[in-house]
């Protein structure tokens, strides 16, 4: 039990609490992370809350942050509610979290650092299960398919794109118009795929990306350059 006779000697383990605690913290994200660069993290608590391990909020700023090989230029986000294992923390032991952690924010993407996953698997896979009823509709074979970059425009998703075969290379350009149709959903509400030489398809997508019950995304702007994104996730322990 923490003497509170003693207000200098009481604030002062508050304060190594604390410490140790912004540390752990910092430590557990730089786990979920490949890089991370200017990583900020501030404690929202009372001395109660903190001892006790239930502590209302947490504000995260990062930037030039690489999550599975994908370059995220910025992010802020504010996570609440959160139980954490304060008494294993303080003995040395890794963070973890007690129950499940909503948490909102910003996310900034510029197009370098999108085009800097191109090898990133979980970048591919995202595109390739995007475009899983494209591609066949517009006979480009999806399995000597490279992606030379992606440009932003307004609410415009630009996939610049090269097939091989034994004779010679196409390269071809796939349009995708954005619309968030909900906090879960997202969908493409236009298509153009074309080649140097030909439009190849010209159309309407109706499928559906439905990004699960732990995403509610409020807003999302792709504008030349940059695709920003604010809402919130759920961060199960």
């Amino acid at each position: 039990m923490i003497d509170k006779s003693s207000p200098n000697k009481y604030q002062n383990k508050v304060r190594i609490i604390t410490q140790i605690l912004t540390s752990a913290i910092k430590l557990w994200i730089r786990t979920q992370l490949n890089q991370v660069s200017d990583l900020d993290v501030q404690i929202k608590a009372s001395d109660r809350q903190l001892i006790s391990g239930s502590i209302p909020g947490v504000s995260i700023s990062a930037s030039k942050a690489v999550y599975q090989g994908l370059h995220i230029t910025e992010i802020e986000l504010y996570a609440e509610k959160i139980q954490l294992n304060v008494s294993s923390i303080l003995r040395g032991q890794p963070l973890k979290l007690s129950a499940i952690v909503p948490v909102v924010g910003k996310l900034i993407v510029e197009e370098q650092d999108l085009n800097n996953s191109l090898s990133s698997p979980l970048l591919l896979t995202a595109i390739s299960d995007l475009l899983i009823t494209l591609l066949p509709q517009s006979g480009l074979n999806s399995k000597s398919l490279t992606w030379r970059k992606i440009t932003f425009d307004n609410q415009l998703l630009i996939l610049h794109g090269m097939t091989t075969s034994d004779t010679h290379e196409t390269f071809f350009n796939i349009h995708l118009g954005l619309k968030l149709l909900n906090g879960q959903e997202l969908q493409f509400t236009q298509v153009e795929i074309k080649s140097d030489e030909e439009v190849i398809l010209d159309g309407y997508a109706p499928d559906i990306i439905n990004l699960g019950t732990d995403v509610d995304i409020q807003e999302i702007s792709l504008i030349p350059g940059q695709l920003i994104c604010y809402g919130r996730i759920n961060i199960n322990p």
